[in-house]
């Protein structure tokens, strides 16, 4: 792809892109007609997506985006319409603070309470925020925050029905966590598929929770491991026998979060100099051995995929050389990208006989959030779909979509850049399509220069240019995780 820059001019400006992250108020419904291009027929379901909806409460900024409240996004297309609404999840907190006008909850990433320390020291209650991803799953739509029970949607009209214990799976204070993954053909069900979830609970050791969940919503098996020392865990990856976890070195120190002084983000501190610990936990009920191998891995939010060949499980993964600390002085908006270490995709392969794990950087372009054709989750596969930056290398805002092609041959890219700025791409296969990549991305693309977001369609084999363009008549915040469901839940 040629550069529209000139040398040594970024991609992007500073002030464009941090409109993005303006509170949307506006909760509206409506069948999208601005559109560029033709939807495609044969797609038929409904896109999911989730992020914080407001960057502040009461005209107080919240300190960090992932303290902000969770607002769902539907897309439901069907016979080349489509109709978007968008609500706010109506968790307890939220409800709260809208009617005092002011924040009452401490945010995990550094939101305080007004009236300083001595109003916000030794105030240990967390604010379910439900604003990190939506997934429909056993007839339910469920938004979902890592560290508390999920909130039930109607997928009808994205009204909250409340929080959601998975029938008797979990209880009142449990955790259930943002990434599940989906088995497309469980070995250990007769092939069918199954939800595959954790949850992290605190301590030390640390106690790491695997839950595996039917297509019915039933639990299908439960494990828990102990971890050694503080995790701090936002992803995972499975394959037809293994869950695997990647635990990097952090030390928290939680007395400047219980004095009141910082969020509890905020006084998690990478260990660049120790290894990370890649726990490898067996699915089969009957199998105890867990298996604990270290590697130089840096820092991952976000895993791509994971397969096994042979003894060996490839996992690739966004790695970062360190953590993007969470700053206490500096205003998130103010970011400098030049300063952070890139997140870059590099594939581990943890050999189970050796225990030693070798490490490849697969490509040197910064990005994020990586998904896969959902039939190939656990499965060896050959293409990723990344949101990445314009550049093929140092750190910027998203402003493309990447296909990653492991054989080399069909990589491609699209940008946005100068005015817009992407997230996740979700992947939907076209119905009876045997080629891996036979189908659409989807993608949410905030338009700096008109402050409204679009939802893009591209075909997968094809990126030169998307098939759609359907223009929002507001933006979207910057969200965080989606995800695709054949079911059409708006009659056009």
């Amino acid at each position: 792809m040629t550069s529209i820059f000139p040398n040594k001019t970024k991609s992007y400006n500073q002030a464009a892109w941090q409109k993005g992250y303006e509170s949307q108020r506006q909760e509206l419904a409506y069948e999208v007609t601005d559109i560029d291009g033709e939807i495609p027929v044969e797609l038929m379901g409904t896109l999911f997506r989730n992020g914080p909806g407001l960057l502040d409460i009461g005209g107080m900024p919240i300190k960090h985006p992932f303290d902000g409240d969770g607002m769902v996004c539907s897309v439901s297309f069907q016979e080349g319409r489509a109709y978007f609404q968008n609500r706010f999840v109506q968790t307890a907190g939220f409800v709260a603070e809208q009617k005092a006008g002011q924040p009452i909850y401490r945010g995990v990433f550094g939101t305080q309470k007004p009236g300083g320390i001595f109003n916000n020291m030794f105030d240990l209650r967390l604010k379910n925020i439900a604003n990190t991803n939506v997934i429909y799953w056993g007839k339910k739509l469920l938004a979902l925050w890592e560290a508390a029970e999920p909130h039930s949607l109607n997928p009808e009209n994205l009204e909250t029905r409340g929080l959601d214990y998975l029938g008797e799976t979990l209880k009142p204070g449990d955790s259930f966590s943002a990434h599940p993954r989906i088995d497309p053909a469980s070995i250990w069900d007769g092939g069918e598929p199954c939800l595959v979830n954790f949850a992290v609970k605190p301590g030390l050791p640390t106690r790491l929770v695997i839950y595996e969940i039917s297509p019915a919503g039933k639990l299908l098996r439960y494990r828990e491991h102990e971890a050694k020392g503080f995790a701090f865990i936002h992803d995972f990856v499975i394959t037809p026998n293994y869950v695997i976890f990647f635990q990097a070195s952090v030390k928290f120190n939680p007395l400047p979060y219980v004095l009141g002084f910082k969020g509890a983000g905020e006084c998690v501190k990478f260990e660049a100099n120790k290894p990370t610990q890649m726990i490898v936990i067996p699915r089969d009920p009957a199998r105890n051995d867990v298996q604990t191998l270290e590697a130089e891995a840096g820092f991952v939010f976000h895993h791509a995929n994971a397969f096994e060949r042979d003894k060996q499980i490839i996992v690739d993964s966004v790695c970062y050389q360190s953590i993007p600390q969470v700053q206490a002085d500096v205003n998130y908006k103010n970011v400098d990208f030049d300063a952070l270490d890139p997140g870059q995709l590099w594939r581990f392969t943890l050999d189970l006989e050796t225990k030693k794990v070798t490490r490849e950087l697969l490509a040197t372009r910064c990005c994020e959030f990586p998904v896969v054709h959902p039939k190939h989750v656990g499965r060896d596969y050959r293409y990723a779909y990344i949101g990445a930056t314009h550049a093929k290398t140092g750190n910027a805002p998203l402003q493309a979509v990447w296909k990653v092609d492991h054989q080399g041959e069909d990589s491609q890219v699209y940008s946005f850049a100068p005015d817009g700025f992407t997230g996740e791409p979700i992947f939907v296969p076209r119905p009876g399509a045997t080629a891996e990549d036979e189908g659409w991305v989807l993608l949410m693309v905030y338009d700096s220069a008109q402050h409204r977001s679009d939802v893009v369609i591209f075909d997968a084999q094809n990126f030169a240019q998307p098939l759609a363009t359907l223009h929002l008549k507001q933006h979207i915040p910057y969200g965080l995780h989606g995800s695709w469901t054949p079911e059409v839940f708006v009659n056009f």
